[in-house]
């Protein structure tokens, strides 16, 4: 396609790729949409302006270089379009899928404003790298000589792996310790399939593997070894948890059988989409099939929740929130896709307590009404006085959120400096904690957030241990400071 075929926004209507019948895709946790045939995208990116001051990349957390790989797109340039997009996301084709472009690079495009929709930038960037993925355009990581200096990281989210993927580039030992027995966090455990294939997530992590990146799958910090170990093991330090303590409710009953966090129902389904034996799930703890389900909350984990019962066979699944739809957190693409399966918003409503006998059995809920703007500048939800509803519920899934866990005291580092909400304190300019050489990125430093900027955060803190890494080295052959035995060796080599 000719560069003529740019700024078509006018004339060629804006078309995302066609979803899935709703009780089709209710059916399976595939992803609702297939990726643009090749004509389609040229044609969908050709629909750019490319407008002088790109908003889209503005206000794009890794600030993408969005109009010029729509353009090359547009030329049928894809090998070209792919590169660049690659050249400043280390996992482009996760956040064409996951980003809530509505509310980041297309909710601010130009056209958008102008009336004609938004270019889809989420479903091409989608469709570049996928095509990657099938011509073979990947190509592995570029390590750099060998630099005889280890980093460890802690947590193999997508802080941690954006923060590896660029260390090894550069050409340093990297080790990733995480909890679980996969790498990806969040990517792997916690966002269903429907909107993130699991094969998305495990061909990243293998080309990474592949890179030499050594992966300790299972390791707990604290348990297996303690933050002061890792630190005489490595020459840098890099922490990248992400915030996984779930937020509570303070309501009578909420102990009950039956009332479960969200993220333990989320992780039992994707470990039964790997095969693994869920003893939580196959005895119905964690699986709405025949059940009544009340999911509390209205953020995009309140809507995983909901799109997985309906999946899992609920015969009911209801939305409580607190505000209204204008005031949700989560993507409204999101709400959309959860009304179209079966999904019903109970708006304007808090739960009040949680009935049942050793099983709950129903939600006493009452209604909300939205006052003053709180500090935040939302409106606070106030409880409308004598409004009491009852919803019956077999399974009730919290999903307000999460927060920090107490990391000082699970990685045996006192020392370890954290603020009053619990993440951890770093320092503005170098992304560096109050311990040396320990670096932190991503939702433990700035709470629960969206991916991209987790993957911002660890291409930028990767930048920062690099700098910190190469002083240290030149210290070190300047014999200016001490360096242990382990250390010298390979700095020396």
């Amino acid at each position: 396609m000719a560069a003529d075929q740019m700024l078509k926004f006018v004339a060629r209507p804006q078309a995302y790729p066609a979803k899935r019948e709703p009780e089709l895709r209710a059916e399976d946790f595939r992803e609702i949409a297939d990726r643009y045939a090749t004509p389609t995208a040229e044609a969908q990116a050709g629909r750019c302006s490319q407008c002088g001051v790109p908003y889209c990349s503005v206000h794009c957390p890794l600030h993408n270089h969005i109009p010029d790989w729509l353009r090359l797109t547009a030329e049928g340039r894809l090998r070209e379009a792919y590169e660049l997009s690659n050249a400043t996301s280390a996992m482009p084709e996760i956040c064409g899928r996951i980003c809530p472009q509505d509310r980041l690079c297309e909710g601010n495009c130009v056209i958008e404003f102008s009336g004609h929709g938004a270019v889809t930038i989420g479903s091409v960037e989608k469709f570049i790298t996928d095509k990657a993925w099938d011509e073979g355009w990947v190509e592995p990581v570029a390590v750099g000589p060998e630099r005889g200096q280890s980093v460890g990281i802690i947590g193999a989210g997508p802080a941690g792996l954006s923060a590896a993927d660029w260390l090894r580039t550069a050409g340093y030992e990297v080790h990733v310790y995480d909890r679980h027995d996969r790498a990806g966090g969040l990517l792997t455990y916690g966002i269903p399939g429907f909107k993130l294939e699991k094969h998305v997530v495990t061909r990243r992590v293998q080309r990474l593997k592949d890179a030499g990146i050594v992966f300790h799958e299972g390791f707990e910090v604290g348990r297996d070894a303690t933050m002061d170990e890792l630190r005489q093991r490595h020459d840098a330090l890099l922490v990248a948890t992400g915030v996984y303590k779930p937020r509570a409710i303070k309501a009578p009953g909420v102990a009950t059988d039956g009332v479960v966090d969200a993220l333990d129902y989320l992780t039992a389904s994707n470990r039964k989409s790997f095969g693994d034996a869920v003893p939580a799930f196959d005895g119905g703890a964690l699986n709405a099939e025949g059940k009544k389900v009340v999911v509390i909350g209205g953020g995009d984990t309140a809507m995983d929740c909901v799109r997985t019962a309906i999946r899992q066979g609920a015969t009911s699944v209801k939305c409580l929130y607190r505000r209204d739809r204008a005031n949700m957190p989560g993507s409204q693409r999101e709400v959309a896709n959860a009304e179209e399966e079966g999904a019903e918003f109970v708006w304007l409503s808090a739960p009040a307590s949680f009935e049942g006998e050793g099983k709950v059995t129903a939600v006493r809920a009452t209604a909300m009404r939205l006052g003053a703007p709180d500090a935040t500048g939302r409106r606070a939800p106030e409880v409308d006085p004598g409004s009491e509803f009852v919803l019956e519920a077999d399974l009730v899934i919290k999903a307000l959120g999460f927060d920090a866990e107490d990391l000082p005291t699970l990685f045996g580092s006192p020392d370890l400096g954290v603020t009053r909400w619990g993440t951890l304190r770093v320092d503005g300019k170098s992304m560096m904690t109050s311990l040396d050489g320990v670096f932190a990125a991503g939702d433990i430093v700035r709470g629960a957030s969206l991916v991209v900027w987790a993957i911002r955060d660890g291409r930028d803190a990767s930048e920062h241990m690099h700098r910190y890494l190469r002083d240290k080295a030149k210290a070190a052959k300047a014999g200016a400071v001490p360096v242990p035995e382990r250390q010298a060796t390979m700095v020396a080599a």
